[in-house]
């Protein structure tokens, strides 16, 4: 007569070979996840003294209605790096009372070909006049 259920031993070693299969294909999970991860994963290249833009996404204290919020404010100068995750930023207008150390991850890099881009957006020049001598 056949057994059709397994012996205590050969049930071992079908549970071996399961766990060591399971092992492999983790191994061969985690070595192709990291070797993607490596491919698209790049420093930020940010400097001091560098423009950026700031995500307005999780910033509450911006007045109006969501909808028309712009989803970047700025462009605001790095005042100093925070490791390779955080940057401080100098922060000006209504983001002022705002903790100025933010992540990576909310601030974008600002370039001056983003005027040629954006032609609606409006750029305020101030331009002062220096005074005279008798003009105090």
């Amino acid at each position: 007569m056949m057994d059709m259920y397994p012996t205590a031993s050969s049930f071992r070693i079908i549970l071996g070979k399961a766990k060591h299969h399971s092992n492999r294909c983790m191994k061969d999970s985690f070595k192709y996840s990291k070797e993607r991860w490596n491919k698209i994963d790049k420093p930020p290249g940010f400097e001091v003294k560098d423009l950026v833009f700031l995500s307005t996404l999780n910033v509450n204290n911006i007045k109006g209605p969501k909808t028309f919020k712009y989803s970047f404010s700025g462009p605001f100068m790095i005042r100093a790096l925070h490791g390779p995750n955080a940057v401080k930023l100098e922060l000006t207008g209504g983001l002022m009372n705002t903790h100025p150390t933010f992540f990576v991850s909310v601030v974008r890099s600002y370039s001056s070909s983003n005027q040629d881009l954006f032609l609606l957006r409006y750029i305020i020049i101030l331009e002062i006049t220096p005074l005279e001598e008798g003009e105090e």
